[in-house]
């Protein structure tokens, strides 16, 4: 008989079964019982409280649009500070204030000096231009004639003196053409106008004339001069001042 039956025989019965091994994993094998490992216990949910969500979950309370500032409204424009009243305009009978004015050949003109003869003053808008150039022909044909009534004449126009020396010089005239360069006569006279030019629209010299007399008191004046005729005309009105 082998060893197996030998020891069944004593007992009295089948052979008793080997008892398995203990696995790792905590199950049960066979009819042993395996020791599960501890695991930590996991955290409870939050319980709900009626009528709120989770705090997690909790909606986060939106804040309110800012609120529009109302537009704001232009400053009122400060009122505009009062200017200086014009200086009133010369009339005729009134004496015309002293001024001075370079003048062609590099000299310096002034009114006071021409007093004791009577004056004629005629503004023109520039050297060289037909108008001008034919304005001052006759001015200069008659200029014997002028000087005999006892009368001066003068030009006037807001070119340089350079500019006068070279119309002057071409031109031939026996008479000064003064620079109004800062507009200091044409101002005492009122001769600067809005004038349409090629289209556009400037301010420069309206073609005016003055004739004082030998106070330097003003006697005639002639505005938007017409040059056809025109310098026959204030010799006439020089003769019979």
């Amino acid at each position: 008989m082998n060893a197996a039956k030998t020891k069944r025989g004593a007992r009295g019965g089948k052979p008793a079964a080997k008892s398995k091994s203990k696995t790792a994993a905590g199950k049960r094998t066979g009819t042993s019982r395996v020791i599960a490992r501890h695991k930590p216990a996991k955290p409870k949910a939050a319980k709900r409280v009626a009528g709120r969500r989770p705090a997690s979950k909790r909606a986060v309370p939106k804040r309110a649009a800012p609120k529009r500032a109302a537009p704001k409204r232009a400053a009122p424009k400060p009122a505009a500070a009062p200017t200086a009243p014009a200086a009133a305009k010369l009339g005729i009978g009134q004496p015309v204030p002293d001024f001075a004015l370079p003048a062609s050949g590099g000299s310096t003109w002034q009114l006071r000096d021409a007093r004791a003869r009577k004056l004629v003053l005629y503004f023109y808008p520039r050297d060289n231009t037909p108008g001008c150039t034919l304005e001052g022909q006759q001015f200069a044909a008659l200029a014997p004639r002028f000087d005999e009534a006892g009368t001066t004449i003068v030009g006037v126009s807001r070119d340089s003196v350079a500019s006068h020396d070279r119309f002057c010089a071409q031109m031939k005239f026996p008479f000064l053409l003064l620079s109004d360069a800062d507009g200091l006569a044409c101002a005492l006279f009122d001769v600067i106008k809005e004038k349409n030019m090629y289209g556009r629209t400037v301010m420069g010299i309206e073609r005016s004339t003055f004739l004082l007399d030998a106070d330097g008191v003003l006697r005639h004046e002639w505005r938007k001069v017409k040059v056809e005729g025109h310098a026959l005309a204030v010799l006439e009105a020089a003769q019979a001042l």
